[in-house]
């Protein structure tokens, strides 16, 4: 990977959090992941409720700034009647990114059945990686450790800089 450090956006969906019920624990856990695991730089963090077009505007403003590689969601991802990231996320990205999903979810079925429930989407959006993780702080970090390393080499082909690359993903 080049010298400048994957930076990565955090977006924290929950209605009950965004109203000060209870304190977003998701968030800063996926931080400090993302900064030890990657070395990454969080150059943004925001709490949202759980409202489909707000969401997709801050995804659109983050994707489309240019100063974001990754945005993490946590949140909004299950059966509840008020979980829409993936329909917001669907509004937004311009090409899925399914493998990243499909692996968070085989990994998190080894673990609790309910995992098959999880709705969450990746995809990308121009040069960022939109990236729906469970907004538990257990599921969200446990998913995103999935992924980690796969996300270094994501980046590289996203930035148009792979290193030593093979020309498989």
């Amino acid at each position: 990977m080049n010298d400048r450090p994957i930076r990565i956006a955090i977006l924290t969906l929950s209605d009950r959090a965004a109203a000060g019920a209870y304190d977003d624990r998701s968030g800063p856990a996926l931080r400090a992941l993302v900064e030890e695991a990657l070395g990454a730089e969080v150059v943004a963090y925001r709490l949202l409720p759980d409202d489909r077009q707000a969401i997709a505007d801050q995804l659109r403003a983050w994707a489309d700034g240019g100063r974001v590689d990754i945005v993490l969601t946590t949140g909004g991802t299950g059966f509840g009647p008020r979980d829409i990231t993936p329909e917001a996320t669907r509004d937004v990205i311009e090409r899925e990114a399914p493998g990243l999903a499909e692996a968070m979810r085989a990994a998190s079925l080894r673990i609790t059945p309910h995992a098959m429930l999880s709705r969450a989407r990746c995809g990308i959006r121009g040069a960022t990686l939109i990236v729906n993780l469970p907004g538990s702080l257990k599921g969200a970090t446990e998913n995103l450790r999935v992924i980690l390393p796969a996300l270094p080499h994501a980046i590289e082909l996203l930035r148009g800089t792979p290193q030593g690359s093979d020309g498989h993903a």
